[in-house]
């Protein structure tokens, strides 16, 4: 397929309805651009959009970014999930600052040496900002390629992804970069959908070769089935006399890395046994455990079984400032929070109030 009549077919379908008022399009920046696209890698745009004002508006420039506290940054992003692009996002930001003068690189090149930008993300930010020619490979582009060319494979192996990326260079033009880019990632999030496209509105529907063939259920390829196991954890609420209740930070790296939560410990654990052991401390009453509650990753289910202890904090030994906090319920502070945490601290704080 001649590279000039799908571009001009897209562009001239983006003329007419792609979108142009979403809050990113508007005041157009390499900043603006780079914190919407980490934002929408695997999230939707109806969901990324308030939390794109509340950084905007936090943080209006990277300088803010880069010098703000990172459980700061962390709070702001709490429920927006996949939490390391809040990390890297942070960690981008004094690159930018520190490296390049507060400026961002142009090239995807420069560009995918800072944390949390790959090759699509980096093309998307090039052309989009700097209006260079580059090409982007995101969800929504791999799914308009793979129905036009019935490309054979998931795309997430590297055979696959290699043709994909040919037909991405290939489609890319040399003018209008910035609303091509816009138009494709636009094409596959409102025309040619997961579940039922509307092939009849899509510009691309004499040349797609999965809409002639009929197939277009068929492509792209679902990524190979396999069950997803399921943990399990138990997580300690501890209470003060204060109605406060601890929390500990975990560690940098791995699942909620840098955010608050509730001391975890293993299902036959007594959670009498575990404030004296680890806190050198006394609980007052019984336990109460409260009704389960599921958590889903990407790659695993965690069984979160809740159990709420009070403590006495005069047998409480000498605890790390910078891993343990005594939090209010009532007068909750700007920390990052996993999300069903802060689903539980909720709860908690209503059954304090009732």
């Amino acid at each position: 397929m001649p590279a000039p009549s799908f571009s001009t077919r897209l562009l001239k379908w983006f003329d007419q309805h792609g979108r142009k008022n979403l809050p990113w399009q508007q005041g157009i920046t390499p900043y603006r651009v780079w914190l919407s696209e980490i934002m929408l890698q695997q999230t939707q745009v109806s969901t990324v959009i308030p939390y794109f004002h509340r950084f905007t508006e936090t943080f209006p420039t990277v300088e803010d970014l880069a010098n703000a506290p990172e459980d700061e940054v962390l709070h702001l992003w709490t429920g927006l999930g996949y939490y390391a692009r809040a990390r890297n996002l942070h960690k981008a930001a004094k690159q930018v600052c520190q490296l390049h003068g507060g400026e961002f690189p142009s090239t995807v090149d420069q560009l995918v040496e800072l944390p949390g930008i790959g090759p699509s993300t980096a093309g998307a930010i090039s052309s989009i900002a700097f209006n260079n020619r580059a090409a982007i490979l995101d969800g929504n582009v791999k799914r308009v390629l793979a129905r036009v060319h019935t490309v054979e494979g998931w795309y997430g192996t590297s055979s696959t992804a290699k043709e994909l990326w040919q037909y991405a260079e290939q489609y890319t033009p040399t003018k209008r970069v910035a609303d091509y880019t816009q138009a494709i990632m636009d094409l596959g999030a409102t025309v040619c959908t997961r579940s039922k496209p509307a092939c009849t509105s899509c510009p691309m529907q004499k040349l797609c070769k999965a809409y002639i063939e009929g197939s277009t259920g068929v492509y792209p390829h679902k990524k190979p089935k396999k069950q997803i196991p399921t943990k399990h954890t138990q997580m300690l609420m501890l209470l003060n006399s204060n109605g406060e209740v601890l929390l500990e930070k975990r560690p940098p790296s791995g699942i909620w890395g840098g955010l608050w939560s509730f001391p975890e410990a293993a299902l036959n654990t007594k959670p009498k046994q575990w404030v004296q052991d680890k806190l050198a401390a006394k609980t007052i009453g019984r336990a109460k455990p409260w009704p389960s509650h599921r958590h889903t990753f990407s790659h695993y289910h965690l069984m979160i079984e809740p159990v709420a202890q009070t403590i006495d904090t005069k047998t409480l030994g000498v605890m790390e400032a910078n891993r343990w906090v005594w939090y209010n319920m009532r007068q909750p502070d700007n920390r990052g929070l996993a999300a069903p945490v802060k689903r539980l601290l909720e709860q908690l704080a209503l059954e304090a109030n009732s």
